[in-house]
């Protein structure tokens, strides 16, 4: 009896109670999740691609092509990634006011839903660099203000100031003051290299140095008292010695001449 019992079985028959097991306990639905999921991703990022060719058509098509291919009024596109898209209009700088030496930073006229959508649609035509994640620009390392402020030293100073104040440069360019900038839109701009500004891609300077840089930048351009007193704008030892000797000798003259006025010499006279 148990030999007829052994040839009975089919060998399928472990499989199929497997299955109705997943079944009972969702299993089979766990298993084809993902797929869903990854399905129900591409049909959101299709859908952001279709919003964002929208506005890129209304907002921005004029100078940089329908497709942004470029014109004779703004470069191509093909390439920049979305974390230029998200730089460039996170700042307000796109859509560009009027065309000049340099594009000035003014306020945003996109929601971050859009400009979200604009990212996804330029960076579709090409492959570029991305958004950063928080994580990526943001530090709890008290060591990393030290090491960025090196960094800095080295690779921003010659333009940016020493303090982040900013500086002139040739033709009616400038470095911009780094003030109150997001944390983000720092990491971007060493990324995709706005302007005049060159880019610092992992290959040259990796992800930590970059994150230890806006640690430096955000610590020294916040909003704190300076401990040091007046910065005179932070440009520098040439700033602060004119400003010592116009209104420091200045003053001395002045106390000067108050005291020679009121000697007894002077009254008598």
């Amino acid at each position: 009896m148990k030999k007829l019992s052994a040839r009975r079985r089919h060998p399928l028959a472990a499989l199929v109670v497997l299955l109705l097991a997943l079944a009972a306990t969702g299993g089979l639905y766990a298993a084809f999740a993902p797929a869903d999921k990854a399905q129900a991703d591409v049909a959101a990022q299709s859908l952001a691609i279709d919003e964002g060719k929208k506005l890129f058509a209304v907002g921005c098509s004029s100078c940089h092509g329908l497709n942004g291919q470029g014109s004779s009024d703004g470069p191509s596109l093909v390439g920049v990634g979305s974390a230029a898209v998200d730089f460039q209009v996170g700042t307000g700088r796109m859509p560009a006011q009027q065309p000049g030496a340099q594009v000035p930073s003014k306020k945003n006229i996109y929601s971050q839903a859009e400009i979200d959508q604009l990212a996804a649609f330029v960076a579709s035509l090409g492959p570029g660099p991305v958004i950063p994640t928080e994580e990526q620009y943001t530090s709890t390392n008290p060591e990393d203000l030290s090491k960025g402020g090196e960094l800095f030293r080295t690779n921003c100073a010659q333009c940016h100031n020493f303090a982040g104040q900013g500086g002139a440069l040739t033709k009616g360019k400038y470095a911009p003051s780094l003030e109150g900038v997001d944390a983000k839109h720092i990491y971007e701009a060493m990324q995709t290299g706005p302007q005049n500004m060159p880019s610092f891609p992992d290959t040259t300077m990796p992800e930590e140095q970059k994150k230890q840089i806006v640690a430096f930048v955000r610590h020294t351009t916040n909003d704190e008292p300076n401990p040091g007193g007046l910065t005179l704008g932070s440009l520098g030892p040439v700033t602060e010695g004119l400003f010592g000797w116009i209104f420091g000798l200045g003053a001395l003259i002045a106390v000067a001449i108050w005291v020679a006025a009121h000697t007894t010499k002077a009254k008598k006279s």
